[in-house]
């Protein structure tokens, strides 16, 4: 929602300043640099980026316009989730778990929480650590330094797309400029014409410098900011579960491990206390 309605107050503003200047609002269409400049920006992109790059740009575009959906409810359902695990665990031993760590699709507790388990790359990271958890052969500061270094491979993975995004609005006003130009060596080509047909002709050249920095500034690298942001909201899912297992891992009852996962996320979706004993209480 917030891609649409910036969308639509950036071209308010830009269309909107330009009618009021006097400007003749017809004047700016002009197909043929937008084949020029989006054209070669995709070509671009496709020649810088491998086939799972480019795929992964695809599938993020419409996220960004329903929504990552990690919010409050997300993670109040993540750490109910931690905390059902813990709390079998404690009552029941590590081996009662397994069934449900080898196969969450069919357990009973992660199908409790449809939100979590969607995100298939969060469930295996539940999955994979509790399974290395009920190995036994662990030390808590092992297992951190383990859990650190995947995360970080994690957030290296999923950036390539809105890298990838910001390489193509960087390269914007550059085509832009590739695609004014052609427009001036067209005028040339017409230089005997009458004044006014040049003056459209020169026009119409400029409208891709301005088409290129449009692009660029206005929608396609405020996109690969939300994208970039949308990765530190992901994983901070992750840290949430890291800090939870860890905890636990060390001794601590489930309600505390949970505490510990709680208070690693952003104070704009943090539950507070009584919110999440709650909402556990009510699982």
């Amino acid at each position: 929602m917030l891609l649409i309605i910036g969308t639509l107050i950036v071209l308010a503003s830009v269309g909107g300043g330009y009618v009021l200047s006097h400007g003749y609002l017809p004047m700016l269409w002009q197909p043929y640099e937008m084949i020029i400049i989006c054209g070669a920006a995709f070509g671009a992109f496709v020649i810088a980026n491998s086939k799972h790059t480019i795929v992964e740009v695809m599938k993020s575009v419409p996220k960004l316009v329903m929504g990552s959906g990690f919010n409050r409810d997300f993670y109040m359902d993540l750490l109910s989730l931690m905390h059902d695990l813990f709390a079998k665990i404690r009552k029941e031993g590590i081996i009662a778990i397994e069934e449900d760590i080898e196969d969450p699709d069919s357990s009973a507790v992660f199908n409790g929480y449809p939100a979590i388990v969607k995100h298939k790359e969060l469930v295996e990271f539940v999955c994979d650590y509790v399974r290395l958890i009920s190995s036994g052969n662990m030390q808590p500061h092992e297992l951190e330094s383990l859990m650190d270094a995947e995360i970080e491979t994690l957030q290296h993975e999923m950036s390539e797309p809105a890298h990838a995004v910001t390489s193509v609005g960087d390269a914007l006003p550059g085509f832009g400029i590739v695609a004014a130009v052609l427009g001036i060596t067209i005028t040339m080509k017409d230089i005997a014409a009458p004044p006014e047909v040049l003056g459209l002709h020169i026009a119409a050249a400029l409208v891709g410098t301005f088409l290129g920095i449009l692009l660029s500034y206005g929608f396609v690298s405020p996109m690969a900011a939300a994208m970039n942001n949308e990765v530190h909201e992901k994983i901070k899912a992750f840290e949430c579960v890291k800090a939870c297992l860890i905890a636990n891992m060390s001794g601590l009852a489930p309600q505390m491990s949970i505490e510990f996962g709680r208070k690693m996320l952003f104070s704009s979706v943090r539950p507070s206390f009584n919110e999440l004993e709650e909402h556990v209480r009510s699982r």
